[in-house]
């Protein structure tokens, strides 16, 4: 097995079908060598179904922490490449053979891609532009990371200590690892995911800044002590706070 790619769910049958769609796609050149690992996470709608019906690889995990969600995925995986990606996200046609390529060069230990949103606004421009900066100043980029499982065990998987921002923490930690074996840290330029706005829909395109503005206290706790009441509210409890969300997410894309 080539690839295991690692899918989050909470709630997302509404989202989980375009996701494998996509998946399907970039894996047409490597046939019976892509497993799909669903992590159900407190499910209480239809997603477990469309996972089994997809002859997807199954797991359960109802804790409220994302690293903890992944690496339950990542136990299960037996491919060579270890891919994560979110259920509201959707990769590129060609995001396979664009990290396999990588990987096979012996240049890289693994990375990250470009992130698109769905659609677009002031708010979320600005946002997303602070992100490519972000990314050029750090080297570090989210959405999706891919990597030798092996370079996964070797560092351990996501920080769970962390109940969000476990993503950021991941990729710095594989770059430093990258980094003594003389081994870059790539963030792929020709293939992309396009990821949903829909905490954008929910709280408002320009929110984030509000949210640095007015959370900063519960942000830092979170990090501090522990405090996951943001947390909660933002990743853990979004889909179950909102009903017909599957409605919502099957609606034509802007």
């Amino acid at each position: 097995m080539r690839f295991s790619i690692v899918i989050p769910a909470h709630n997302e049958e509404g989202f989980l079908p375009g996701c494998l769609d996509s998946i399907e796609r970039a894996s047409s050149k490597y046939f019976n060598q892509v497993e799909i690992i669903v992590v159900l996470n407190r499910c209480s709608d239809g997603t477990e179904r469309i996972a089994q019906q997809r002859r997807a690889v199954v797991v359960k995990d109802d804790s409220r922490n994302l690293a903890r969600i992944r690496n339950a995925g990542a136990r299960q995986a037996t491919g060579e490449v270890l891919v994560t990606i979110d259920a509201d996200s959707r990769m590129s046609e060609n995001m396979l053979c664009e990290i396999d390529a990588a990987l096979r060069s012996g240049k890289y230990i693994g990375g990250g891609v470009c992130v698109r949103p769905e659609r677009t606004s002031l708010g979320i421009g600005i946002i997303y532009l602070l992100l490519k900066i972000s990314m050029l100043v750090t080297g570090l980029s989210g959405g999706l990371f891919w990597c030798m499982r092996r370079d996964f065990k070797e560092i351990h998987g996501f920080n769970e200590n962390l109940f969000y921002a476990e993503d950021y923490d991941f990729g710095k930690r594989l770059k430093a690892h990258g980094r003594k074996q003389n081994l870059k840290f790539r963030i792929l330029r020709r293939a992309f995911i396009e990821t949903s706005c829909r905490k954008f829909d929910r709280f408002g395109d320009w929110h984030i800044f509000s949210l640095l503005l007015f959370n900063a206290g519960k942000l830092s706790r979170g990090f501090r002590d522990g405090d996951s009441s943001f947390a909660n509210r933002y990743f853990y409890d979004f889909n179950s706070a909102k009903p017909g969300a599957a409605e919502d997410a099957k609606k034509p894309r802007r």
